[in-house]
């Protein structure tokens, strides 16, 4: 039997995910190495790893998904094993095989249960043969708008086109009516083939007003598999996750366990190990739930599902991967938690993606109160990669304590420099429906109103002159070193630095910049598809063109009714925030 013992491991990942992968690793007394590109050079986790080693420049294509350059770093570290964490190559069967031939242990699911969850359509045939519920749809990949009329008018409006092999939102739009399914279907295939590498979509029926439910599950190599309880994740915005709780809010005990039951059907339908998340839709009546997807890695909630259960998840994942059974046998979850996103976004401008550099930052503290994090006063949020900048967990011994300490943490946290979504979970914990424990997946959208969070400016970091200790990093054959001296240290606010809480000021969905007809671009990003040529007439509120960024794309409009004058921008180009991108009048 080829051995699996861990001693040293290397985190291919970045961010929150790659410092909470080191922190259990240490505990665990395993050696721990850090990948990073040259943007990442002083990020917390290659502080936190042993050894840590330059993989690429900024985008993630020349470093953080180049898989070979990671193996090759793995070999010269000599390390024992691979953790994913989330996103970049976490699901992707291809590195999972690659690491796995090269030797190494593979901190994850097997690649066929990889392939099979990843595959929308292969995902919902075997599921379905285990006899767990999907939501109705197709079988196949659609290859045209004429395929997806024929099924719209089999299910009824609105119906969802879906990425066959992705998730988290992209690749996904929701079509009420005919007039609105070419665009959709274009829309769905573009962000298929960019996010995913296949622009193959599948059709299903769109569930009105569902909660998302997931399933947290363990199996290990003997026998074992484990439900440890479901989280609850409808407060969403962008079909992205905002909030996710444990236990789900109204959830009776029955649908509790026949969703755990269909959760560990699905992972041997698909021979699973290791840890995993079954998605599913709840039905607005509570009783009836679908399978959605399976997500075959770390989740980025896992952390409230180890506050009421006491299981360090990722602890267990390196236990099965080297080959060890489960520590526990049985959960009995006590008490509430809820997990909140903090995401560099401006909630009042839908979310809009606010790269930049944070020139405040403090967290918040105390009894229950867990922060996930990879920033400090100074770190910059890139517009190369995902915009979390930390998950504030909270625990308390019920759900209304929960929520006033979620409340209370919210208050504590200062970040300056960026927008944040600290603004919208103010509004949400405070709001009657989430009090309650009705809201649904579209409900931030449908009821809540952000157009009065504030957003503080941009702030410049002064110059401390005083002589401070700092740390130069220099690099010998790829590897990280540190290299400690004496001089002049920005400081991480000053006098005058914001609170993250300014005076409130009313927004508009028009993009930032506008003014007398000139539109600029609010952030940095890539145009992605024009929806106007010069010339053409628009009213208020008309696509102008979609800026992709930060993993999103960003509809921008027009400000106001006129002729679209002046298109200074095409498909494929790179905008910088304030480049004009046309002139309606």
């Amino acid at each position: 039997m080829t051995d699996r013992t861990i001693q040293s491991v290397l985190i291919a990942n970045r961010g929150e995910i790659a410092v909470r992968i080191i922190r259990t690793a240490r505990e665990m007394g395993l050696r721990t190495v850090a990948v990073y590109s040259e943007l990442d050079r002083d990020a917390l986790h290659v502080e936190l790893a042993d050894e840590a080693w330059n993989i690429g420049p900024a985008p993630a294509t020349e470093s953080y998904l180049d898989a070979e350059k990671i193996l090759e770093v793995a070999r010269e570290s000599r390390a024992d094993a691979v953790h994913p964490g989330y996103g970049f190559l976490a699901e992707n069967a291809s590195f999972a095989r690659a690491v796995i031939h090269a030797g190494l242990i593979w901190v994850g699911p097997p690649p066929s249960a990889i392939e099979t969850m990843g595959d929308k359509i292969a995902s919902r045939v075997a599921v379905q043969a285990a006899g767990v519920p999907t939501v109705p749809g197709t079988a196949s990949p659609l290859t045209s708008v004429e395929e997806i009329v024929a099924v719209a008018e089999d299910f009824g409006y609105p119906v969802a086109i879906k990425a066959a092999h992705g998730g988290g939102g992209k690749g996904l739009r929701v079509v009420g009516s005919p007039d609105e399914l070419q665009d959709a279907f274009d829309g769905a295939r573009r962000e298929a083939a960019a996010y995913f590498g296949s622009a193959e979509v599948y059709v299903e029926k769109y569930l009105q007003r569902p909660r998302h439910v997931e399933a947290q599950i363990l199996v290990d190599d003997h026998g074992n598999a484990l439900f440890l309880g479901e989280r609850d994740c409808s407060v969403q915005r962008r079909h992205q996750k905002l909030v996710e709780e444990t236990p789900s809010p109204g959830l009776s005990p029955k649908v509790r366990e026949e969703m755990g039951s269909a959760a560990l059907a699905v992972a041997e339908a698909c021979d699973y190990r290791n840890a995993g998340t079954v998605e599913f839709l709840l039905d607005a009546d509570g009783e009836s739930f679908y399978f959605l997807e399976m997500n075959t890695r770390l989740q980025v909630e896992h952390t409230v599902t180890e506050m009421v259960t006491g299981v360090d998840i990722v602890r267990e994942q390196f236990r099965i991967a080297a080959g060890e059974p489960l520590s526990v046998d049985s959960v009995t979850p006590y008490g509430h938690a809820i997990e909140l996103r903090v995401n560099a976004e401006d909630p009042a401008r839908n979310f809009v993606p606010t790269p930049g550099t944070l020139t405040r930052y403090r967290e918040p503290a105390g009894y229950g109160v867990r922060v996930d994090s990879w920033v400090e006063a100074g770190s910059t949020i890139s517009q190369y990669y995902d915009n979390l900048i930390a998950k504030v967990v909270i625990w308390a011994a019920n759900r209304e304590e929960a929520i006033a300490r979620a409340k209370r943490a919210v208050a504590e946290y200062e970040v300056g420099g960026v927008a944040t979504t600290l603004g919208a979970h103010e509004v949400v914990l405070s709001h009657p429906d989430f009090i309650a424990g009705t809201h649904y997946t579209k409900w931030v959208e449908d009821a809540v109103d952000l157009s009065r969070i504030g957003v503080a400016p941009a702030e410049a970091i002064p110059e401390d002159e005083a002589l401070a200790e700092r740390n130069m990093t220099v690099e010998v054959g790829g590897r990280r070193f540190s290299v400690k001296f004496w001089a002049p240290e920005p400081a991480p606010g000053g006098p005058g630095a914001q609170r993250r809480r300014p005076p409130s000021r009313k927004t508009t969905n028009a993009p930032s910049g506008s003014s007398d007809g000139i539109i600029t671009a609010p952030m940095q990003g890539t145009i992605v598809k024009l929806s106007v040529a010069a010339g053409d007439s628009v009213d208020e509120g008309d696509s102008l063109l979609v800026l992709e960024a930060m993993k999103m794309e960003n509809e921008i409009s027009a400000p106001a009714a006129g002729e679209v004058i002046e298109l200074r921008v095409q498909a494929g180009d790179t905008v910088a925030p304030g480049d004009v991108l046309a002139i309606v009048r």
